[in-house]
This record gives structure tokens, C-alpha cells and sequence, in this order.
């Protein structure tokens, strides 16, 4: 009888030891079915406009999501680079999860890619249904549509062109920063400069994009595009080219080089005043040995100044639903007040978000950096940057074209008339 029972007992501990190890094997099996999905996100951030904080962002969304692995690869040659290399990739069949597109490429990139759009990312993963509409407005969302008022992606960086100038060296030569808001007295102030020291007075960004040459055209009453077709070899439009050109090619007092050495040139002390985007305020904080200070976009005397909305969207390109579904959280994740001022803090862009940007953690960032203000203020006036349709890396690339012949001396007339020929053609 003892021994009987002494079985029973021991028949009985056996059995919860492989039951244990039988439900031990299922739970093992379960949570190795859970496996990691891998995104790539494409941007366009040197490490001298955001490139750090991109890195940052990436490895914190990396640390708190064990089910998603995200991978950033900058693309040089900023938005024009990035789409040369999606359409590399789309046509080899390896396309990005995620990528940043810049304003001027909306039409272009919802012509010519496959894409999902954040209203549906948004229906098929989200179950509140509401992330859109509750953190973004309608001026903002205006900025990602198509020209068939389809929204693309997600309204990621924001920014306008704005005038940084070399406080120390405008003191120095008697030059009062208040005559800066024309770019008559831009001129003028750039003249001084160059007699006075042989430093340029002026550098005008040219990245592989027109996007500051465009503010200046705006500025004094043009039009890049009309009834769908490029109109920039105005009258209005000429005269702005011509005038950026004689302060470069007759008086030297301009600057025409790439964007980096530009800005290099700027922080040396070789230029006075740079025109650029508000996303190099924290580069230029960070790097300047002179007092840098910056005011909003000059126009042209009897006109008023417009700029256009400059950064970029996100939109996903993922083509497989578990991909679409990571890239729709990394995307969330990105948007959060943390992450955004995050990217503000490393670039000068501003919060897309209306909650970022009257966030304390923003505002206190903001009256640290008052450079960042004359963006701010001129956000809410500003207009989309045109967006030329299927062939519009072709239409880019023909304006900087223009662009560079232009600044290297071509007639300014001819040269704009045929490069709006061609992109009409």
C-alpha cells in the first residue's frame, strides 16, 4: 500500500513535469513567432541639417519597440538626390519603407511611385481613426496634397528662407540691420560690405533646388507657375533674376557657389549675410564666432515679401502590409511633442503639430533661439512650393539649370524663357 502510493505520487510529479514543459514549449514557440520587422527609413539630413537628430530619434524608436527594427540612410543631393535614388529602386524592386519628400516633389512622387496614403495607413492601423485630424491643420495638411487635393503624406519639416547676417560685421561697417527687409537695401548693405573689407556681402542658398531663387522671384510680384504651367520668365520675374545676377556676375558682391561651401563661407567670415533655410539656425548657433542674428525674407520695393513652405512629408512606400504597419508606428512616434521638438532642436525646422508648437518644452527652445522666430512668423503666410506634376525632377532640374547659368553670366531673358519652354513642352 505505501509503495502504491509512493507511485501514484511519483506518476503524478511526472505528469505536472511534462505538462510544465509541454506549455513551457508552446509559450516558447508563441513568443519566437513574434518576429522582428525590419523598415528602412530614407531622409535627407547631413550631419550639419539634422543628421544627428535623425540618428537619435532612430535609436531611441529602436530601444522602445522590440518588434521593430528601423534603419535611416541619408541620401545626399537633399530631395532631388532622394528621388533620383527611389527611382533607381523602385525600378530594381527594393523601395524603402519610409521616405522624407520635399515639397516641390508632391505631384512629381504621387505621379510616379507607389505609396500608401496616410488616410488609409491611418483606416487599416489605427483604431482611434482620429491621429490626422486632431494633430495637424488645415494649412498644414494643405502643404502634403497633390494637385488633385489628395493627401500624400504627413507634413514632417517645416521651414521658410530667412536672413541671417553677420551682426558683428554689420556694426563693424556702420550697417543698421533694419535697412535689410528690401533687397534693395540688401544691396546696398552688400555694396558697403565689399569696399569696405573685400568680403562678399551676400550668399543666396544653391542646394539642388530652386527653392530660395523662387522666394526671390515671389518677392517681387512673379509667379512660378500658372494655370499649370511654369510662368517665371515674367517680366517680374526677369527683373528679380537680373538684378541677383548683376550683384553676382557685375558687381561681386554676391556669392555663387554650392550650399555647403556657402554656408562654410558665411561662418568664416567671408559673407556677411546668407539666405537660407531657417533648418541651419542650430548649425549656424553651434558654429558661428560672431555674433549671428537673423531676420525674416527681404522683398522687393512695391511688393511684399512671400515665401514658399519649405522641408518635407513623410510617406510610406512600403509595399507589404506588416512593413505599412511598423512604418505607420515609426511615423506616430516621430510626431510626438519629444520627438518633434527633438528634430527642432537639432535642425531649426519647425513642429508640424500644432500641440509641438505651443509645447513649454518648444517655446522654451524658441526663446533660447530667436533666430528661429522670424520662421514662426512667417509660417502662417506662406504658400506651398510649386510642385510641377510626372516630370517634375525633369522641371527641377531645368530651373537649376536656369539657376546656374544665369549666376555664371547667360542672358537672363533668354535663359529663363527657355527653361519655361521646356518644362511647358
Amino acid at each position: 500500500m505505501k509503495i502504491s502510493n509512493y507511485l501514484k505520487k511519483a506518476i503524478g510529479i511526472v505528469s505536472l513535469l511534462m505538462l510544465a514543459i509541454l506549455f513551457a514549449g508552446c509559450s516558447s514557440t508563441k513568443a519566437s513567432s513574434k518576429k522582428v520587422i525590419h523598415i528602412s527609413y530614407w531622409h535627407v539630413n547631413a550631419q550639419t541639417q539634422g543628421g544627428t537628430a535623425v540618428d537619435k530619434l532612430v535609436k531611441d524608436f529602436n530601444k522602445t519597440h522590440k518588434y521593430i527594427k528601423v534603419t535611416a540612410k541619408y541620401n545626399p543631393n537633399m530631395y532631388q538626390g532622394l528621388m533620383q535614388n527611389l527611382q533607381s529602386a523602385q525600378a530594381a524592386g527594393k523601395v524603402p519603407d519610409i521616405v522624407q519628400v520635399g515639397w516641390a516633389y508632391t505631384n512629381y512622387f504621387a505621379s510616379n511611385f507607389k505609396y500608401l496614403t496616410p488616410t488609409d495607413a491611418q483606416s487599416k492601423f489605427d483604431n482611434s481613426k482620429t491621429f490626422i485630424n486632431k494633430n495637424f491643420s488645415k494649412q498644414t495638411l494643405s502643404f502634403a496634397k497633390d494637385s488633385k487635393n489628395n493627401l500624400v503624406g504627413l507634413p514632417y519639416s517645416l521651414s521658410t528662407p530667412v536672413l541671417y547676417y553677420n551682426k558683428t560685421m554689420l556694426d563693424k561697417y556702420g550697417i543698421n540691420a533694419d535697412n535689410l527687409s528690401t533687397w534693395e537695401g540688401v544691396r546696398t548693405a552688400a555694396k558697403k560690405i565689399k569696399e569696405a573689407s573685400g568680403n562678399y556681402g551676400l550668399y543666396i542658398q544653391e542646394p539642388g533646388d530652386t527653392w530660395a531663387q523662387q522666394a526671390v522671384l515671389l518677392s517681387n510680384g512673379a509667379q512660378i507657375k500658372k494655370d499649370g504651367k511654369a510662368a517665371f520668365a515674367s517680366e517680374s520675374g526677369t527683373k528679380a533674376y537680373q538684378f541677383y545676377q548683376d550683384m553676382v556676375v557685375k558687381e561681386k558682391t554676391a556669392l555663387h557657389t554650392p550650399w555647403a561651401q556657402g554656408i562654410d563661407d558665411f561662418l568664416n567670415g567671408k559673407v556677411a549675410i546668407a539666405y537660407t533655410t531657417v533648418a541651419q539656425a542650430s548649425h549656424i548657433k553651434k558654429s558661428a564666432n560672431f555674433d549671428a542674428e537673423a531676420l525674416t525674407s527681404p522683398h522687393f520695393k512695391g511688393h511684399k515679401a512671400t515665401v514658399p513652405v519649405g522641408g518635407s512629408m513623410l510617406a510610406i512606400t512600403a509595399q507589404k502590409s506588416e512593413q505599412q504597419k511598423a512604418a505607420w508606428t515609426f511615423e506616430k512616434y516621430m510626431y510626438k511633442n519629444s520627438s518633434l521638438v527633438t528634430w527642432s532642436k537639432g535642425t531649426g525646422y519647425l513642429p508640424p503639430t500644432e500641440s509641438a508648437l505651443t509645447s513649454q518644452d518648444f517655446k522654451t527652445y524658441l526663446n533660447e533661439n530667436p533666430m528661429l522666430k522670424a520662421a514662426t512668423s512667417q509660417i502662417k503666410t506662406a504658400v506651398p512650393w510649386t510642385s510641377f506634376p510626372k516630370n517634375g525632377l525633369q522641371a527641377e532640374q531645368t530651373m537649376i539649370d536656369a539657376r546656374d547659368k544665369i549666376l555664371s553670366g547667360s542672358n537672363v531673358q533668354e535663359t529663363l524663357k527657355s527653361a519655361q519652354e521646356k518644362i511647358n513642352e
